[in-house]
């Protein structure tokens, strides 16, 4: 009897969320492509070098510039700009130049991306869909970008308008979780419970959750239940009406 198991498609890539927070993210290249990429990285809190004669630059690359989002240099690429980088994003109209510095990247063990040349690229870059600390990535491995960017709108355009603010609230509940409960052999237990709040509170709700509500709510972890969010907050009522003795009967 044989089981059913996902079958293996491959030619994909891992997505993954790599955390590139005070990394050190060398840019070549200064036109449309490289604002892109420039401002991809900056979202993840990287720190940007560029790389890139004046005369080549966007708009926006000025922009980041003038603001010292960046650091840059004013001249073509060197050998040396490779030093202590962690990472390299190239976009230039230069392919032979780019290989260059591709084959550089390899023997320096360094991450790279070379902009429309898929051979030459250890990673993609996906379309992505921002909202707060939610972020969707929609990837085709190269061959279709245009067409990842249809995809995404169109899925964006199917999402609650405030899933980025639920998102964002379910994060600061669980880091409350996880001062509740910090034991590692709690993780199970915390996922799942975690899992049961956002299957049972809407997206609304989770919005409206304040940090009183959290702790409430907190109360119903060890015996592993989660009450509507109604219960929650009139259960914040009732101990208001308690406290200040408007209705004696309940104390």
């Amino acid at each position: 009897m044989s089981e059913e198991f996902p079958a293996i498609q491959g030619g994909g890539s891992l997505i993954l969320a790599w955390q590139i927070r005070n990394k050190r993210v060398l840019v070549v290249g200064g036109g449309e492509v490289a604002a892109g990429r420039i401002l991809n990285v900056l979202n993840a809190d990287a720190k940007v070098i560029v790389i890139s004669p004046r005369s080549g630059l966007n708009p926006e690359v000025v922009h980041r510039i003038e603001k010292g989002q960046v650091t840059y240099y004013d001249r073509k690429f060197e050998s040396s700009d490779l030093d202590n980088v962690d990472m390299v994003l190239t976009a230039i109209d230069d392919p032979a130049t780019s290989t260059f510095i591709w084959k550089l990247c390899k023997e320096r063990k360094i991450a790279a991306n070379i902009a429309d040349v898929p051979p030459e690229c250890d990673f993609y870059f996906g379309s992505v869909h921002r909202d707060g600390p939610l972020q969707i990535m929609v990837s085709t491995n190269g061959n279709g970008p245009k067409l990842a960017s249809i995809v995404r709108k169109q899925i964006a355009a199917n999402l609650p308008v405030n899933v980025g603010a639920a998102v964002q609230k379910v994060g600061m509940l669980r880091k409350k979780l996880r001062k509740v409960a910090p034991e590692v052999e709690e993780g199970p237990k915390r996922m799942g419970w975690m899992s049961m709040v956002c299957a049972e509170w809407s997206f609304e709700e989770l919005v409206e959750m304040d940090e009183e509500d959290m702790d409430r709510l907190l109360g119903f972890y060890k015996p592993n239940t989660v009450p509507t969010f109604k219960e929650v907050r009139l259960g914040g009522e009732a101990e208001e009406l308690a406290f200040d003795g408007s209705f004696g009967w309940w104390i």
